[in-house]
């Protein structure tokens, strides 16, 4: 049995194959942190205020949600490469919309347009991994997954810092202008080292129309707005809203069982419990994880009299601990141990912020921030890896997109978990009803996670098998 090196020049996931896909993989979460800086000023230009300037964050939370998986479901009828460049190109058209725009309206349409744009990397990405690694008969790339994990955190980093120099140098409009060199590099790069996809089979316009499903996504796009909607609004629940998404689930997954080629597997998913737990694992951790972030956050800010500038130095541990670690566990091709870590340290989380006061010192904080990197960088690498180990070859972009879409809902439903324990103040009282929370969170985690015996302990990094080996060659190894 041989070995393919990853990090050697020329070898099937080295960096020049893997360095477009890291690339538009961060589109997305930079988009999302480089906004914040520029909404005051927008807000003042288009005499708006603060809330109505703030839907532009959600438009596109909104649209990555939907987008996710249906860009995942074209990646996989028409070929992951032409996916991930057709979304480039409309990030583009989003970045040059932007960058031109003059009425809020065209700021909107910008933004749904980046929120697509990118919402077409991480599925399409992942296709291309598994379609190299399946073509040459490879477990999973624990490298390059680890790879995408460490990307994110370095767009967490830069996001903020990215888009204050920005605005400071181009005014807000700097923040969409950006994304048109970064999809052009990122777009000429793939083209030019990600291997053509096959000829896609002509099937005419109504085969082609079932093949995409166009129902299923419709029914799939109004379910997740509909609950985002109602999980955003949580402080006044509209229960109403709650029904009808539950009626548009409830349509989708009948329409999806007699479908002959669906956006959504649910005959599949049924079979497999093992990924609908990963699934699961992705929200309950992301709850979490994005819970005590904005809520630690926006307490330093409100009740500790930190500044934004000081508030981001204290989190910076955060995404350098969660690259350190998420580069050991991928090198290494760690599962099962990341995940149960990852989530212990959600309950080591909750029980520090019970002691935590306006008054605690700032080491205190900080040790907070490590906890959050060390769930982060070790949660998102195995997740990832462990959604590769239980997703069909043939459907893995949809899985991938359907994975980011779980971590939207996660990241949506904690706002309103803030907003319900802070209530209208934030102050320490407030931080401790939360704290109890997050502990209770994560101990549905721990338990969810050491229960699930299909958790495979490693992921076989870059191990050739022989031609005739099944392409899903990385099955699970419970410990």
């Amino acid at each position: 049995m041989t070995r393919s090196n990853d990090r050697e020049p020329g070898k099937p996931f080295g960096l020049r194959f893997t360095l477009p896909l890291m690339l538009g993989t961060t589109l997305n979460p930079i988009n999302s942190s480089m906004i914040a800086v520029g909404l005051a000023g927008i807000a003042a230009e288009f005499r708006l205020g603060p809330g109505t300037a703030a839907t532009l964050v959600s438009v596109l939370y909104l649209c990555s949600a939907v987008m996710q998986p249906t860009l995942g479901k074209l990646a996989t009828v028409f070929g992951p490469r032409r996916v991930f460049a057709s979304g480039l190109m409309v990030l583009i058209a989003g970045g040059v919309l932007g960058g031109l725009a003059v009425n809020f309206g065209m700021l909107l349409v910008s933004r749904a347009l980046i929120g697509v744009g990118t919402s077409a990397a991480y599925p399409a990405a992942m296709a291309l991994v598994r379609r190299r690694a399946d073509r040459l008969g490879l477990d999973v790339p624990s490298r390059v997954l680890g790879d995408f994990s460490i990307a994110s955190q370095v767009t967490v980093v830069l996001g903020l810092p990215l888009g204050g120099a920005l605005a400071g140098a181009l005014g807000w409009r700097g923040l969409f202008w950006i994304n048109v060199p970064l999809a052009v590099i990122t777009l000429i790069t793939a083209l030019v080292v990600v291997e053509k996809d096959g000829p896609v089979k002509r099937t005419g316009l109504a085969g082609t129309a079932a093949a995409i499903d166009l129902p299923g996504i419709g029914l799939f796009a109004a379910a997740i707005v509909s609950l985002l909607i109602f999980l955003d609004e949580l402080t006044h629940p509209v229960w109403w809203e709650l029904g009808v998404a539950v009626v548009l689930f409830a349509g989708l997954i009948a329409w999806e069982r007699r479908s002959r080629s669906p956006l959504i597997d649910v005959r599949m998913l049924a079979r497999n419990p093992a990924l609908q737990r990963t699934y699961l694992r992705q929200l309950i951790v992301g709850l979490g994880v994005y819970t005590s972030l904005y809520a630690i956050s926006q307490w330093m800010e409100g009740a500790a009299g930190y500044t934004s500038y000081e508030v981001g130095l204290i989190l910076l541990p955060m995404s350098v601990v969660s690259m350190v670690l998420a580069r050991i566990a991928s090198n290494r091709g760690w599962v099962r141990r990341p995940i149960v870590i990852g989530s212990a340290m959600v309950v080591g989380t909750g029980a520090l912020l019970v002691v935590i006061q306006h008054g605690s010192p700032v080491a205190l904080l900080v040790a907070v921030s490590v906890l959050f990197g060390v769930t982060n960088g070790l949660s998102n690498f195995a997740n990832q890896a462990t959604l590769y180990a239980h997703s069909p070859s043939e459907t893995l972009a949809i899985a991938a997109g359907l994975f980011r879409t779980f971590g939207y809902v996660g990241a949506i439903f904690s706002s309103s978990l803030i907003g319900i324990t802070f209530g209208a103040h934030t102050n320490d009282s407030g931080l401790h009803h939360l704290a109890l929370v997050v502990t209770a969170i994560g101990i549905a985690a721990l338990a969810f996670t050491a229960l699930d015996r299909t958790i495979p302990a490693k992921a076989t990094a870059d191990q050739v098998t022989s031609p005739s080996a099944h392409p899903r060659s990385s099955s699970p190894r419970p410990e």
